[in-house]
């Protein structure tokens, strides 16, 4: 196995979502739902306060070797009323991306993870007729900051989008009124609903045509890859649930300049579908089986789906609190990755979720980062794990695998 990175460009880098780090998304429909009197959910907050810290959080990315940084724009912030657009908060955007460049870092941005403004989805969101119509509006306005981004994302995990679409949908208009946040252990997620798929696919090919005419960014979404494999006797049914999951969202980045692969674990499809993760030792704090193996069969199936649209790792990781564990699922998934490059697989960059421990989605329990934060103090810790994957991107992945942190 040859050491990493393939080129010179390749990207080794942290990820982010604006609503996780930022802190007091107040527009939002993600915070709506989390200050509703019966929500179960624990609140963001202030997150972790990357809005007005987030120069401090892309040099310890920086200082420790990286080269790239994924982060998020927020729709909240940028269109806080249908149609009027915060100049303020475009500009702040733009000293992110500044910022970034400056500390030699290469931004990768994303458009859209997972939360919308309160209006847009008070309005009918995706499914009323002018939700394409709605985003494409805010894309033409972030066009204005990414002259010279390399690489947008448009849309963050689509197929998980549905699922969450569905969940705050129920809430805002009345059919639900009460939340609670269960672990994941022993659980399947509802199928992603085809209809919102549809309509976000649409979104997606609007928002590219706007930010290739605009700019010089390369453009794809991003894929909640699930790492999927047949039991025996199975295959028909694995190929059904395969293509509903995230075959349909890969089929769309055919021809884009990109595609994001997102992996953590890996799960079984038998006859009557995807079996839950069994409670086990070794699962992770989300409750996912320690499955690093992932990545290398999400890599190899996007590949196949998309006949061969370039790669980035766009998300990574294991929620933990021992940070050696950490380093040993991270270099096993490295070793899974560049297996299939060895292969000929074409893939331009990896970066890890996440730069920081953050919100995630109703919890504040699951640690994902490569930076720990005191919530209290705001203060940044960075772990074994930062440095010892930015090594890994100044000296390439080493044949031999596995390094100490």
């Amino acid at each position: 196995m040859s050491n990493m990175p393939t080129t010179p460009n390749f990207l080794w880098g942290a990820a982010s979502s604006a609503h996780q780090v930022e802190g007091n998304n107040t527009n939002s429909d993600w915070w709506w739902l989390e200050n509703q009197p019966k929500s179960a959910m624990e609140r963001s907050g202030r997150a972790v306060d990357s809005y007005h810290r987030y120069p401090e959080d892309m040099r310890l990315l920086a200082d420790a070797g990286l080269n790239s940084y994924r982060f998020g724009l927020e729709w909240a912030r940028i269109e806080p009323a249908p149609g009027e657009f915060d100049r303020a908060a475009l500009a702040h955007y733009r000293r992110m991306i500044d910022t970034a460049v400056d500390l030699g870092l290469t931004p990768v941005v994303t458009l859209q993870h997972f939360t919308h403004p309160l209006w847009f989805v008070q309005e009918g969101g995706w499914l009323e007729g002018k939700g394409v119509d709605r985003f494409a509006r805010y894309v033409e306005q972030t066009a204005t900051i990414l002259q010279d981004v390399p690489w947008v994302c448009t849309i963050n995990e689509p197929n998980i989008l549905t699922l969450s679409t569905r969940m705050v949908d129920r809430f805002v208009s009345g059919q639900a009124t009460s939340m609670t946040v269960t672990s994941e252990n022993n659980m399947v997620l509802p199928t992603p609903d085809p209809t919102i798929g549809a309509v976000l696919a649409k979104a997606h090919a609007a928002a590219q045509d706007i930010i290739h005419t605009r700019t010089d960014a390369r453009t794809g979404w991003t894929v909640a890859c699930q790492a999927l494999t047949p039991a025996a006797g199975s295959e028909a049914r694995f190929a059904e649930v395969k293509h509903v999951w995230e075959d349909f969202y890969l089929e769309q980045s055919r021809g884009d300049d990109f595609v994001g692969v997102q992996a953590y674990t890996s799960q079984t499809v038998d006859a009557d579908g995807i079996v839950p993760h069994p409670t086990h030792p070794d699962n992770t704090l989300t409750g996912w089986a320690y499955r690093p193996d992932a990545l290398g069969i999400a890599v190899r199936n996007a590949a196949e789906v998309t006949d061969g649209t370039p790669i980035i790792v766009t998300e990574n990781g294991i929620a933990t609190q021992d940070d050696e564990r950490r380093v040993r699922y991270t270099s096993e998934a490295l070793r899974a990755l560049f297996a299939a490059v060895d292969d000929g697989i074409d893939v331009r960059g990896y970066l890890h979720w996440s730069a920081l421990d953050n919100y995630e989605w109703g919890h504040w329990g699951p640690t994902f980062g490569l930076i720990a934060v005191d919530r209290t103090t705001f203060t940044r810790t960075p772990k074994p794990s930062l440095g010892w994957l930015g090594k890994v991107a100044r000296d390439g992945y080493p044949k031999d695998g596995i390094t100490a942190a």
